[in-house]
């Protein structure tokens, strides 16, 4: 695994090259491919899930009014969609040091 705390995808291609034997250009290409058909699906509205890995889908957020920092002036603030991430049972595991 890399020495720093933070893989780039770059990181990533390798690591996976390293694992299956696969050119660093095919295994990039897939991964590609991989992460635009997921957002695409993703953007669409359809969860994408990665058995083990965890669930990836639009959430919503109700408008409501808040505050202006520095004032009191209160803001409206719209209703709004955000992607979100729920990690699966294996990828808890594992950060769990449970594996």
């Amino acid at each position: 695994m890399a020495k720093s705390k933070t893989i780039s995808k770059a990181d990533l291609v390798d690591l996976v090259a390293d694992e299956t034997g696969l050119s660093k250009k095919s295994v990039k290409e897939t991964m590609d491919a991989l992460l635009e058909t997921m957002s695409a699906q993703i953007g669409k509205g359809v969860k994408v899930t990665l058995t083990g890995f965890g669930t990836f889908e639009v959430r919503k957020r109700k408008a409501r009014t808040g505050v202006k920092p520095g004032t009191t002036e209160k803001i409206k603030i719209p209703a709004s969609k955000y992607p979100a991430f729920k990690a699966g049972k294996s990828l808890k595991d594992v950060v769990a040091d449970k594996r």
